[in-house]
C-alpha cells in the first residue's frame, strides 16, 4: 500500500557528511503528518534522531543538535536528514518513519528498509 524508500548511505571518514533521502509512495496516501529519523547501533535500542512536522516544526536528539539538519519537500512525500561533522558514535542502520493519512482518515506509520550509515576514525 505504501512504498517507503530510504537512500544516501555509506561509509565516511569522521568529520564528513552524508545526505539522507527517504521517498514515501502509495495510491492511499492522502497527506503525511510527522516524518523522522531513527537509527539503531548493534546492541543497543532504536533512537529518535530527528522528527519533522508538516509545518516544518523539527526536533532533535541532543547528539545531534548542531550537526544534523532534517527537512521535508511535502508535494514529493519527501524527507532529507543532512549530516555534517559525523562522528563514529553516529554509526548506526538508520530508518526513515512516516506517518499517513489515508483517504478514508485513517492513521498510519510505515518504516524504511534501513540504511547503513559507517562512520571511520
Amino acid at each position: 500500500q505504501v512504498q517507503v524508500v530510504e537512500s544516501g548511505g555509506g561509509l565516511v571518514q569522521a568529520g564528513g557528511s552524508l545526505r539522507l533521502s527517504c521517498a514515501a509512495s502509495g495510491s492511499i496516501i492522502r497527506r503525511i503528518d510527522d516524518m523522522g529519523w531513527y537509527r539503531q547501533a548493534p546492541g543497543k535500542q532504536r533512537e529518535l534522531v530527528a522528527a519533522i512536522t508538516s509545518g516544518g516544526r523539527t526536533n532533535y536528539v541532543d547528539s545531534a543538535k548542531g550537526r544534523f539538519t532534517i527537512s521535508r519537500d511535502n508535494a514529493k512525500n519527501t524527507v532529507y536528514l543532512q549530516m555534517n561533522n559525523l562522528k563514529p558514535e553516529d554509526t548506526a542502520v538508520y530508518y526513515c518513519h512516516v506517518d499517513v493519512v489515508s483517504w478514508s482518515m485513517r492513521e498510519y506509520d510505515y518504516w524504511g528498509q534501513g540504511t547503513q550509515v559507517t562512520v571511520s576514525s
